[in-house]
């Protein structure tokens, strides 16, 4: 059962992936609460935590290389312009969160967010290539009167074949005498016109 209280101030925040490390010691688990609770630039060398905790220097510095090790802890000298030869401690409270956000930074992505893909690079631009300028029709406007145009004449019509060859000659009686009939034979005398049409015989000119 837990009795937990709300910290409203003077508290730190341990993951379970500490709290509960099955790799840590109890040492070391403890010491890295430990670290995380102290303000930067406190003094957490070997010597200063022996001096806080029963546990000798030895047992110290061995869970300090537990911490480094899994990620909680890195420890680097470096030379201060006075001269002097220090060792800076960096506390790290959530390792693995704390790889990812560098790995994705070092890829050009932010924390979390995939990299969209790159845009293809646009098409290049046409230039115009200078040419013979086409002259500008005129513009339209309104068609001068015109004159009527004569219509052309009919063509003759076409002879036809037969009429080459000439007017053909005409059938019938031979037209008589006057005072005497078309068809009356000489010595007639009737005077009357086709008198002799009764007769069975034809007086007047065949036909060739």
């Amino acid at each position: 059962m837990h009795e937990n209280e709300r910290h409203p101030e003077r508290y730190v925040t341990i993951g379970n992936h500490l709290a509960q490390h099955r790799e840590l010691s109890l040492t070391a688990i403890g010491l890295s609460a430990h670290i995380q609770s102290l303000p930067t630039g406190a003094n957490v060398s070997i010597k200063a935590l022996a001096q806080r905790f029963s546990e000798g220097e030895t047992r110290i510095a061995a869970a300090l290389r537990e911490l480094e090790a899994h990620g909680y802890l890195s420890r680097t000298r470096e030379r201060l312009p006075s001269g002097q030869v220090v060792t800076r401690t960096v506390s790290y409270n959530n390792p693995p969160a704390t790889r990812l956000r560098e790995s994705e930074a070092a890829l050009g992505r932010g924390p979390g967010r995939a990299s969209a893909p790159s845009a293809p690079p646009p098409p290049p631009a046409l230039v115009p290539v200078p040419g013979p300028v086409a002259a500008a029709p005129p513009a339209a406007g309104p068609a001068p009167d015109a004159e009527p145009e004569a219509e052309p004449e009919p063509a003759p019509p076409a002879a036809h074949p037969r009429a080459r060859r000439g007017p053909r000659p005409a059938f019938g009686p031979v037209p008589a005498e006057p005072g005497r009939g078309p068809s009356c034979s000489p010595g007639c005398g009737c005077g009357t016109p086709g008198c002799c049409s009764r007769s069975a015989t034809w007086h007047g000119s065949r036909p060739p």
